[in-house]
């Protein structure tokens, strides 16, 4: 299987050697590299390549590292029914950089590219309806980067007074509590089993 794709990525490469910056090969996966700029030609050719015809996109997501200074990741997963073969495409962006959009390549790129717009904020240019999917038209933030609180900023609920949903800063009120990590609430008040070795090891009877 792995000399299969190694051949495979080598033919892309070939093709497109201004294109594809490199590949890896990982848990019978291959990965191409390639820049914003690039990423049409790349996957017109993996489309349209009679060595390739991966001609349906089964996913379109994004990653976020925001150590880096393109702090996200694009990644298309590409399926070839004819080769029996899957590739995915992977290129970095920052939060100002759009990338191009495929939805003219694959249809199916529209509504993953909204989501990954909703979730990472990350811009594609020239797509006709670039709008929230999955969260609220009001939504503040991406709530898949690393830097958004995990309880968010605001929390929903309908209100009986008003008649409708309404919108309040999340509170999260909860007493101080100690944890021992044993038993979540009152601490376990026997020896849990594994710890006699512990102390046998400590020299303690």
């Amino acid at each position: 299987m792995d000399e299969a794709l190694k051949e495979l990525g080598e033919l892309i490469v070939t093709a497109l050697d201004n294109e594809v910056t490199g590949y890896d090969i990982a848990h019978g996966e291959l990965t191409l590299h390639t820049r914003s700029s690039c990423i049409l030609k790349v996957l017109k050719h993996l489309r349209d390549d009679s060595h390739c015809q991966f001609k349906i996109l089964i996913d379109l997501c994004g990653a976020d590292y925001p150590e880096r200074p393109r702090r996200f990741d694009i990644v298309y997963h590409l399926l070839s029914l004819t080769l029996n073969q899957r590739v995915r495409v992977k290129l970095e962006t920052d939060e100002e950089t759009p990338v191009p959009t495929a939805r003219d390549i694959f249809s199916a790129a529209d509504w993953y590219e909204r989501e990954c717009w909703d979730l990472y904020g990350v811009m594609f240019s020239d797509h006709p309806d670039l709008r929230r999917i999955l969260t609220d038209y009001g939504f503040q933030g991406f709530p898949l980067r690393k830097d958004f609180p995990l309880t968010g900023y605001v929390e929903v609920r309908y209100s009986e007074e008003h008649k409708r949903v309404v919108y309040e800063p999340v509170k999260l009120v909860q007493e101080f509590r100690s944890f021992d990590f044993m038993s979540p609430w009152e601490g376990a008040q026997y020896i849990l089993p594994g710890d006699e070795k512990a102390a046998d090891e400590n020299g303690q009877s």
